[in-house]
C-alpha cells in the first residue's frame, strides 16, 4: 500500500510551508507528495497568506526534492488552456527528472473563478475530455512529427508538440463519483483511477465501475491503479486525535466515519478495508500543514506496519 501525503495549500500556506511538508514526506519514506489546485479558501480558514499556484510550487518542489513523486489531486482544467498544460507539465516532470504525475479534473468551485477572473464554462466535462486528448496527443507524438486536433472548443494545428516530458508516459490521474462518464475517460485516458472522500462501499462500488468501463475499452482493469483520498487524524492516544480534530475542525467521530482518524492500529485497519476492495494507494489528506509530528507518527506507526 502507497501512503502519499496530500495538502490543501488554499486554506493558508506559503511556499516554504509546502517545502518543509515536501521534504518532511520524502524524509519520513512517503510515496509522494501532492497538492489541491485551488486559488479561495474554503470554508472557515482565512487563506493567509494568499494562494499559491500548483505547478509553480511543484516546479520548486522538483528541484528541491529527489525522490518522492509530485502531483495534483486534481488540477483544474478550467485554469489552463491544455497546449499550455502540456508544456508546463513536461518541464516539471524534466526538471524533476521524471517524477511528476498529472491528475486532471473538470474543475468546479465556481467562486474562485468570480474572485480571479477566470471563465468558468457551462461544458466543463466536454472540455475535460478534449484537455486529456490534447494533454496526452501532444506527449505521444513522436519527435520530428507534427500534432493537430479539432474539437468543439480547443483547435491545434501542426503543433511542434513540445517538449517532451522525462518520463515516456507520465501517469494521469481521473478521479470523482460520476457512474458514468467518469469511468469511461478513465478508461480511455488515465493510468490510476482516484476516489476522494468515499466509504468503503462507495468506493468499491465506484472502482466496479471503473473495472467494468475498463474491460468494455479493451484494457485489463488491473492495468490501472484503484487508489483513495481520505483526510487523516492520527494520534498516539485519544486525546491526541481530539487535539488534532479541532485543530482542523472536525468532529472525532464524524472523521472515524469518513476518514483515517483514531490510533494508529484503528487507522491500519481502515486502510486494510480499503485495500480489500482493490485501493492499492491512499492519499493523506494532511490539514493541519504545521504539525509534522502526525507525519512522523503516521511514518513510525502507520506506515511501518503497512509495509
Amino acid at each position: 500500500m502507497d501512503l502519499r501525503i496530500f495538502t490543501e495549500p488554499q486554506q493558508g500556506a506559503t511556499y516554504d510551508t509546502l517545502l518543509t511538508v515536501a521534504k518532511a514526506t520524502e524524509d519520513l519514506g512517503f510515496d509522494a507528495f501532492f497538492r489541491s489546485d485551488h486559488y479561495l479558501r474554503m470554508g472557515s480558514a482565512d487563506g493567509l497568506p494568499g494562494p499559491t499556484d500548483a505547478w509553480i510550487t511543484l516546479a520548486g518542489l522538483a528541484r528541491e526534492t529527489k525522490r518522492i513523486r509530485l502531483g495534483t489531486l486534481m488540477t483544474a482544467g478550467t485554469f489552463r488552456l491544455p497546449g499550455v498544460l502540456a508544456i508546463q507539465v513536461a518541464q516539471v516532470d524534466q526538471m524533476s527528472g521524471g517524477r511528476v504525475e498529472l491528475g486532471l479534473g473538470a474543475g468546479w468551485f465556481e467562486e474562485e473563478h468570480k474572485a480571479y477572473g477566470i471563465p468558468f464554462p457551462k461544458a466543463k466535462f466536454a472540455r475535460l475530455e478534449e484537455q486529456l486528448a490534447i494533454v496526452t496527443g501532444l506527449w505521444a507524438t513522436e519527435p520530428g512529427r507534427t500534432f493537430s486536433y479539432e474539437g468543439t472548443h480547443y483547435q491545434l494545428t501542426e503543433s511542434p508538440a513540445l517538449p517532451k516530458p522525462a518520463q515516456t508516459k507520465v501517469p494521469v490521474l481521473i478521479g470523482g463519483h460520476g457512474a458514468t462518464r467518469t469511468p469511461r475517460l478513465t478508461a480511455q485516458y488515465a493510468d490510476e483511477f482516484n476516489i476522494p472522500f468515499a466509504s468503503i462501499e462507495d468506493s468499491e462500488r465506484q472502482f466496479g465501475r471503473v473495472r467494468a468501463a475498463a474491460e468494455q475499452a479493451g484494457r485489463k482493469p488491473d492495468d490501472l491503479v484503484y487508489s483513495s483520498a481520505l483526510v487523516a487524524c492520527v494520534g498516539k492516544d485519544d486525546a491526541e486525535v481530539a487535539r488534532r480534530a479541532a485543530v482542523i475542525g472536525r468532529d472525532v467521530e464524524e472523521l472515524k466515519a469518513n476518514g483515517l482518524a483514531g490510533s494508529p492500529a484503528e487507522v491500519v485497519d481502515k486502510i486494510g478495508r480499503y485495500a480489500e476492495i482493490g485501493a492499492s494507494r491512499v492519499y493523506l489528506q494532511c490539514l493541519d500543514l504545521a504539525d509534522l509530528d502526525h507525519l512522523e507518527l503516521i511514518s513510525a506507526q502507520v506506515q511501518s506496519q503497512l509495509a
